[in-house]
C-alpha cells in the first residue's frame, strides 16, 4: 500500500491510499470551519443551476476582454483567463499570522535594497556573499546612491505563498519588480458578487474593491520633494501587446489616471511630462510597467522605443518617482531568494514569519552535484525566470527532457536553483462531474509608501486546472479563483 498526505483547504488533511493497481481515494478529516457556511449553500444549489453560473462568469470575462497575451504561440496569441466559481476561503485567524509575515518580509526588502545601493552592510557582515550581488544581472549599478522618497524601493510586491499543511505556509518567490494579476483578483471578486449575491450575505467576507483607491493613495504618499500641490499620477505601459496590457488600463482607468506609453512623454525643465491636449504636464509618480532595459534608452538599452529618454537623470535628481524604482528585480532572483530568511532577520532582528521552500544554490559544486543526481525528483527554476517559463518539473518529465535540461545546468549552473516538489494543498475546482481537487498558490498584493505597509486582504489565487499539476501560471494553462478572507 502506498500512503500520501495531502492538504484540502476545504476537507482538512488526506490520506491517499492506493492498492495495486487501483485508482487512488483519498480519505479527508473532515470540513473546514472557514468553508462551514459555503459548503451548506453549496449541499443547497442546483449543480444545473451552477454549471450555468459557470458558463455565465466565462461570458462575463469574455465580454469584459478579461485576456493575456501568450509569447511565442501566434496562433493563440491572446487567450480567456479561465475562472472557476468555488471560492478559495481563508479564515480570519489564517490571515493575521500570513498578514504579519508579509509584511515583515516587505520591510525586509526594502531595507536591503536601500542597503545594497548603499553601504552594503549586509555583505560586510559576511550574511550575503558579494558575488550574489556583483555578478547579478539585475543589479543596476545606475542606482549607487539614490535614495527614493521614504526609502521605499518596491512600492508594490506580489509574494507567492504555497501551503502544504494545516499551519504549514512557504513563500515560493517574491515579486518585486512589476507584479501582475491584481485586475484579475479584483474582476473575480466583482464576478462572484454579480453572479451569487447571495454567498456574501452568508459570509462576511473581506473587500477587495478599494484596492484601486489605495493604490493611488500610496503612490501619491510616494511623491518627490519637487512635487508641489497634489500629485500626478500615471502608468508606463509597453502598449497594446504586452501580456499584461488589459491590467494596465483596467488600473488607470479604476484609479482615474492617465495610461501614456514612452512617446507620450519627454524631459521638460528637469521634470519628465507627459502630453496633454493643454500641452505637457509634470508627472510626479510613474507606475511603471516597462522593465529596467527599456525605460531609459540613454542610460540602458540603446534601441528601446519603450521608454523616456533621460528619465533616470530626473529621477537620481529627486524630480519623479518610479514605482517600483529600477533595480528592484535583484530583491526578487531566485537565487536571492535563497538567502531571505537571512535577509529578514539581519534587517528586522526577528526570524522569519514565513519560511522560505529548501533551495539548492546551482552555482555551488556539492549543491549542483545533489541536482544532479536527484534531477527526476525536484523542481528547478532560472533565477530570472517567470511565468512558468524555463523551467523543469522533474516527477512529471521526461528522459528527453531532463536529459535537456541536465546539459543546461552543467552548461550555466548560475542560472538555475533547484527545489523539492512540495505536495501543494489543493481547493476544489467546479468541473462536470462534480467538486475535484486541483493545486493552487496565492499571491497577496502589497503596498508599500512612507505612510506604511497595507496588504490586500487575499489576493489572486491561481489554480492549476490540469489534475495533477503543480502549475498553476495561466500562461501554462492555470486559472483563477475569489479568494475569501473572512472576517473575524
Amino acid at each position: 500500500m502506498m500512503q500520501a498526505q495531502l492538504y484540502d483547504e476545504m476537507w482538512g488533511q488526506g490520506q491517499v491510499q492506493a492498492l495495486g493497481d487501483s485508482p487512488a481515494q483519498v480519505q479527508y478529516a473532515g470540513l473546514r470551519d472557514p468553508y462551514a457556511a459555503f459548503d451548506e449553500w453549496l449541499r443547497s444549489e442546483d449543480p444545473a443551476r451552477l454549471r450555468r453560473k459557470q458558463r455565465e462568469a466565462e461570458e462575463v470575462f469574455r465580454l469584459t476582454g478579461i485576456t493575456f497575451n501568450v509569447y511565442g504561440r501566434a496562433e493563440a496569441a491572446e487567450r480567456l483567463i479561465p475562472f472557476d466559481i468555488i471560492p478559495r476561503i481563508i479564515a480570519a485567524r489564517e490571515w493575521q499570522r500570513l498578514a504579519r509575515g508579509i509584511e515583515q518580509r516587505v520591510r525586509a526588502i526594502n531595507a536591503f535594497l536601500h542597503d545594497i545601493y548603499h553601504r552594503q552592510e549586509i555583505i560586510r557582515a559576511g550574511r550575503l556573499p558579494a558575488e550574489m550581488v556583483a555578478r547579478n544581472a539585475a543589479f543596476l549599478p545606475q542606482m549607487i546612491g539614490v535614495a527614493p522618497p521614504g526609502g521605499i524601493y518596491t512600492h508594490i510586491v506580489g509574494v507567492d505563498l504555497v501551503r502544504t499543511g494545516e499551519d504549514e505556509f512557504f513563500v515560493l518567490e517574491d515579486n518585486a519588480r512589476t507584479p501582475s494579476g491584481v485586475s484579475y483578483m479584483l474582476e473575480n471578486r466583482e464576478t462572484m458578487l454579480q453572479m451569487f449575491p447571495e454567498l456574501f450575505s452568508k459570509n462576511r467576507v473581506k473587500p477587495v474593491s478599494n484596492y484601486p483607491r489605495l493604490l493611488h493613495r500610496s503612490l501619491s504618499a510616494s511623491a518627490p520633494p519637487a512635487t508641489t500641490g497634489t500629485p500626478v499620477v500615471a502608468i508606463l505601459t509597453p502598449g497594446i501587446y504586452n501580456s499584461a496590457y488589459y491590467e494596465h488600463s483596467f488600473l488607470a482607468d479604476q484609479m482615474g489616471v492617465e495610461l501614456v506609453e514612452g512617446h507620450d512623454l519627454r524631459v521638460v525643465d528637469g521634470r519628465v511630462a507627459m502630453r496633454t491636449t493643454q500641452g505637457y504636464q509634470p508627472i510626479d509618480v510613474l507606475y511603471r510597467r516597462v522593465d529596467d532595459e527599456y525605460i531609459d534608452p540613454l542610460n540602458f538599452n540603446p534601441d528601446s522605443a519603450l521608454g523616456v529618454p533621460g528619465i533616470m537623470d530626473v529621477y537620481r535628481a529627486g524630480g519623479i518617482t518610479l514605482a517600483n524604482a529600477p533595480g528592484t528585480g535583484i530583491a526578487d532572483d531566485k537565487a536571492i531568494y535563497s538567502y531571505m530568511p537571512d535577509i529578514v532577520e539581519f534587517y528586522t532582528g526577528e526570524r522569519a514569519i514565513l519560511q522560505n521552500v529548501p533551495t539548492w544554490r546551482c552555482n555551488e559544486a556539492d549543491a549542483l552535484a545533489y541536482v544532479l543526481d536527484h534531477l527526476s525528483e525536484l523542481v528547478v527554476k532560472e533565477v530570472h525566470g517567470s511565468g512558468g517559463y524555463g523551467m523543469l518539473i522533474g516527477p512529471t518529465s521526461s528522459k528527453k527532457e531532463l536529459a535537456e535540461f541536465r546539459a543546461k545546468l552543467k552548461a550555466r549552473p548560475g542560472n538555475y536553483i533547484a527545489q523539492p516538489t512540495l505536495s501543494l494543498s489543493t481547493v476544489p475546482i467546479f468541473s462536470r462531474a462534480g467538486l475535484a481537487p486541483r493545486h493552487v498558490d496565492l499571491r497577496p498584493f502589497v503596498l508599500a509608501s512612507p505612510e506604511g505597509v497595507t496588504i490586500t486582504p487575499g489576493g489572486l489565487t491561481r489554480v492549476a486546472l490540469k489534475k495533477g499539476s503543480l502549475v498553476v501560471n495561466s500562461s501554462q494553462g492555470g486559472g483563477t479563483k475569489d479568494t475569501w478572507v473572512l472576517e473575524d
